[in-house]
Parts: C-alpha cells; structure tokens; sequence
C-alpha cells in the first residue's frame, strides 16, 4: 500500500526539458519544419488477439527495454478493458506468449500492481483490478486512457482537474517566484512565439508544459506542486479542443503572456483570471466546466 500511495502523489517529470535556460534563446533548436504526428498505439501481431510479441517498441515504453514494453503493452490493454476485470494474469503464460523471462514478467506486474491495476495474493494469483482501484493520476495511466476507449472521458476529467489546480496555483504564485523563476516564465512565452511563427508544435507544447509547471512549483504549496506532473499528462495527451493549450494561437499566446506578467507584478487576482480565460479560449469548454468567475 505503500509503494501506491507514493505513487499516486509522485508525478513523474522529466529531469531535461531540453528547453533553452535563462539568456539562451538565440541557441534554442527549433525544428525547422512542423513536428510528425504522434504515432498511435502499437498493433500487436500473434495467435490471440489479447496477447502478443514484444517486437516493437510502444510510444509510451520510453526507452526502458523489453520490461517498459511489456509495462506498456499489458497496461494498455488492461485500461483498453481486453483483459477485463479480475482477469487472471499467468506470469508463465505472459512470459511464452510475449517471449520475455520471469524476471522482466515478474518485474512489469510489480509495476502495474504499484499503479493499482493488477493485484497479486497467495493462493489467488494476479488478477486485474477494477477500475476504482486504479491509481488515476499515474502519468502512464493517463496517456493510456488519453489514447484508447476512454479517451473522451480521460480528456473531460483532466481538463476539470486542471481546473481545479491552476486558477488557485495561478493566484498563490503571484510575488512567489524568484526573479530568475520569472524570467524563465517569460523565456518560456517568447520560446512558445517563436514556435507558433515557424509552425513548430513540439517546442511550443514543450514550452508549454515548462511554463505550467514552473507555475506550480512556485505557488508555495507542496500538494500542488506534486500534481505539476500531471497538467504536464494533460498537455502531453490533450488531443482535442479543450483548452486554450491544445493548439498553438494568438489568444493563447496571449494569455500565456498576460499570466507571467500578472505574476511578476504580484497581481494574483489577475493571473487567476488570466488563467481561467486561457482553459476557455474553446466554446466547447463552457459544457465541461463553469465560465470564469468576474473579478
């Protein structure tokens, strides 16, 4: 119970942005044409179609070899509902049919079971676990939700959460920030335009997630800034018109900019209304969450 708790409040980041510090936008690497398109999930090949070989590496395996593949693809299928609730998980089976060793079988069920998806008991085995003992917040949970059959609902609950978290971290961070911390702020709009003038999405979301992040982090609240990792989930795998994040426009920019000034200027009621105006630059919000409150 432990190792869940830990993990649902830990929210994983990436230790480099690969964004430009302080002073070094003239050597930051912009693309020089649009970024690719995400690569969907990966289609597995075998006898069955509920299990396969791990011959090719998913999107969200991120380099960790034949154990982060097996992670991925048994959890994929797992919040994909092909291997349903209280679904036995032979460790011996998975080993045959995906081509791994105990070892890394043993390995991977011991991460889906830190996530809550799986369970292991003596005398039971491992099985899946339902849905409502899932751990909701863990980043690999999200992205698998964001591109499977609750995709819709995944994207509806992250948007409300973010509702929830950054107005209140927007108003709290206000006059917090170090002047550096505030000069990162506005690196981060300046990266964010010059992105959106060469038609470069990969850099600007990733300007993105580092402005929302930096954001958190100085809001003074350390129950907040665990939840940092997950707006970054939110921007990773928005996908849709949700928020004023999913798509690189003047509007957004703009509020992008309207945000880090407020903060610099230690104007909390403005950077909160700032905030709210950015989660609702689409219609298509107003049905998700309630339209920003007058100031």
């Amino acid at each position: 119970m432990s190792t869940l708790a830990h993990t649902m409040m830990t929210a994983a980041r990436s230790t480099d942005s690969g964004l430009a510090g302080p002073g070094e936008l003239d050597r930051y690497p912009f693309a020089e044409g649009p970024a690719a398109d995400r690569v969907g999930n990966p289609v597995w090949e075998g006898a069955e179609p509920e299990l396969g070989r791990v011959g090719r590496r998913g999107a969200g395996s991120r380099g960790r070899g034949l154990h982060g593949q097996l992670v991925q693809q048994l959890g994929q299928m797992i919040v994909a509902g092909d291997l349903g609730a209280d679904r036995p998980l032979v460790p011996e089976e998975i080993g045959q049919r995906f081509e791994v060793s105990r070892t890394v079988v043993r390995e991977s069920l011991r991460v889906l079971e830190a996530k809550g998806l799986v369970s292991a008991r003596p005398n039971v085995g491992t099985r899946v676990r339902p849905v409502s003992d899932w751990n909701l917040l863990d980043p690999d949970i999200i992205e698998w939700r964001a591109f499977g059959p609750q995709r819709d609902s995944q994207r509806r609950e992250l948007s409300e959460l973010r509702w929830t978290i950054e107005p209140l971290a927007a108003r709290l961070a206000a006059g917090h920030g170090h002047e550096d911390v505030q000069q990162r702020l506005s690196d981060m709009v300046e990266i964010m335009g010059h992105a959106m003038g060469q038609g470069d999405a990969l850099t600007y979301s990733r300007a993105d997630a580092e402005f929302h992040s930096l954001l958190i982090q100085i809001a003074g609240n350390r129950m907040l800034e665990h939840l940092s990792g997950i707006v970054s989930s939110a921007l990773q795998v928005s996908g849709g018109p949700v928020t004023g994040c999913d798509r690189p426009t003047e509007a957004s920019l703009g509020h992008h900019g309207r945000i880090a000034d407020a903060l610099a200027a230690g104007d909390g009621a403005a950077a909160e209304a700032a905030m709210r105006q950015l989660l609702t630059v689409h219609p298509e919000v107003e049905r998700v969450v309630p339209a920003p409150r007058e100031h």
